[in-house]
């Protein structure tokens, strides 16, 4: 099956060819031509431009598109719909906002076309292991684009499926990021608290590995924790500034709008927002309070 891709970044790429080595076809465009190169050498097809692309794909198109969210992916969309044929299929497998993706389905089925939102994780490690697929859209092109996801997916029946319409797909990556907040935060919380014992001189690394068998807080999160502290068990040389996609931020706002409670989630939003103040205002007010009524000390430059 052919699938035209759009974004040949890191993921785009081990994606294309996981693709290619499951026996499918890509033909790929990015504005960094260096990635199209290499996206040619590797087997699969380069285009120069998004006609090229749409031009090259024979029979009806089905187009994944692997930018940032927001105004890229609508720019892309409004490209590509000239190109297209009626009930050729337009897939979002970036970290979109769900309402967008609603609203661009809305649109593009409006116009003839399909569109399929497709909530993706596995990061750089999905060629080796494949990759999670939350997919959002109408039926008949979730069944159409089967092959294509059985082949990006750990097994061809496990790690992904067709969760609901359009924006549903998106949706349910938005709260697996924010879950994945969660227990990083924990994690990072609790190695903290043995690095700070220093009488009892424990090792980061050895108790990643002994967690990671038998634990009950196993997990491939743990995996790569246990892999990095291996490589650097005291961290040098990393600044401690925590960015964040944007996906833990609509969860939490989510879960505003529907009243649920989601401390966990976030609290530790506001622990990667404040990872990124240098000299914290906050904290300097607080100590400058304890001293004003309790006469604490505070320490300065």
């Amino acid at each position: 099956m052919q699938l035209g891709l759009i974004g040949l970044g890191k993921m785009g790429g081990n994606m294309a060819e996981r693709l290619r080595l499951g026996g499918h076809q890509v033909l790929g465009f990015d504005f960094n031509a260096e990635a199209v190169e290499r996206l040619a050498a590797s087997g699969n097809v380069g285009a120069s431009s998004l006609e090229e692309l749409a031009k090259k794909l024979a029979g009806r198109k089905a187009i994944w598109i692997m930018v940032p969210q927001g105004d890229p992916v609508d720019q892309t969309i409004a490209k590509l719909e000239p190109l297209l044929n009626p009930g050729d299929i337009l897939i979002d497998g970036g970290n979109s906002n769900y309402r967008d993706s609603m609203r661009r389905q809305r649109e593009v089925t409006a116009k003839g076309f399909q569109f399929v939102d497709v909530g993706t994780s596995g990061g750089i490690w999905g060629l080796k292991e494949g990759y999670s697929m939350m997919i959002g859209g109408d039926k008949e092109p979730v069944d159409y684009l089967r092959p294509i996801f059985e082949t990006l997916a750990p097994a061809a029946g496990k790690g992904w499926g067709h969760v609901g319409p359009g924006g549903a797909g998106h949706f349910v990556k938005m709260i697996h990021n924010g879950i994945e907040y969660g227990m990083m935060q924990a994690y990072a919380e609790g190695f903290t608290i043995l690095e700070k014992k220093e009488e009892l001189r424990l090792s980061l690394p050895q108790i990643a590995e002994i967690w990671r068998y038998g634990s009950v807080v196993r997990s491939w999160l743990l995996d790569l924790i246990a892999d990095a502290l291996g490589k650097n068990p005291t961290l040098e040389g990393l600044d401690a500034y925590v960015a964040d996609s944007g996906e833990g931020r609509w969860t939490v706002i989510e879960a505003i709008d529907l009243n649920v409670s989601a401390p966990v989630i976030t609290e530790s939003l506001m622990r990667r927002i404040r990872s990124r103040e240098e000299n914290n205002f906050t904290d300097r007010m607080l100590a400058i309070m304890r001293n004003e009524f309790g006469g604490h000390a505070v320490k300065k430059d």
